[in-house]
């Protein structure tokens, strides 16, 4: 699985941006598509995931701010995110799973100024 991310930059704190990250490859065998960040000098953390099981999970810290969604053929998901704040900024991975591996698309940066 190959994933290729695209979106983020620049926004004022209360603003708004989307990423999109879209999946070639063996799509059919993803479990779990979603995204994660990593703040400097923090750990790699999830922000929102989609699974075929359990549905859709989020970080606390984006609830009722962030949502995430995919299409029909989980070739691709969307993360929209709105009520930005500073602590949001972050470099921003796009994440598959499948049964045996874990694939990440190249980050993506978000700065948010306050």
């Amino acid at each position: 699985v190959q994933l290729q991310a695209s979106g983020g930059g620049l926004a004022q704190a209360g603003g708004s941006l989307s990423l999109s990250c879209s999946a070639s490859g063996s799509t059919f065998s993803i479990r779990v598509i979603g995204w994660y960040r990593q703040a400097p000098g923090k750990q790699r953390e999830l922000v929102a995931s989609i699974s075929r099981e359990v549905g859709i999970d989020y970080a606390d810290s984006v609830k009722g701010r962030f949502t995430i969604d995919r299409d029909n053929t989980w070739n691709s998901v969307y993360l929209q995110m709105n009520n930005l704040k500073p602590e949001d900024t972050a470099v921003y991975y796009c994440n598959a799973q499948t049964i045996r591996n874990n694939y990440w698309g190249q980050g993506t940066l978000v700065t948010v100024s306050s």
